[in-house]
């Protein structure tokens, strides 16, 4: 499976939640429209079927979200 560069990835899920949060505010048919073509975007570029899936599996595949928190770190 081909995966999308972190970059492409990190630019979907931010605009993918800025649509979720104006969403609740204006839910005209073209924002409608382009929260479903982000969401089919995410989950192409992340191998699932839904978006919520979508989201944490891109979550995941970003920069500094890996298994490691700073509160291991502490010494």
């Amino acid at each position: 499976m081909l995966l999308a560069h972190p970059v492409v990835l990190g630019n979907l899920v931010d605009q993918y939640e800025t649509l979720r949060v104006l969403r609740a505010q204006d839910g005209s048919p073209e924002l409608r429209r382009r929260m479903d073509d982000l969401a089919y975007s995410l989950c192409i570029s992340t191998g699932t079927k839904d978006v919520d899936a979508a989201l944490v599996a891109a979550r995941h595949r970003l920069p500094g979200t890996g298994v490691r928190e700073d509160s291991l770190l502490a010494v």
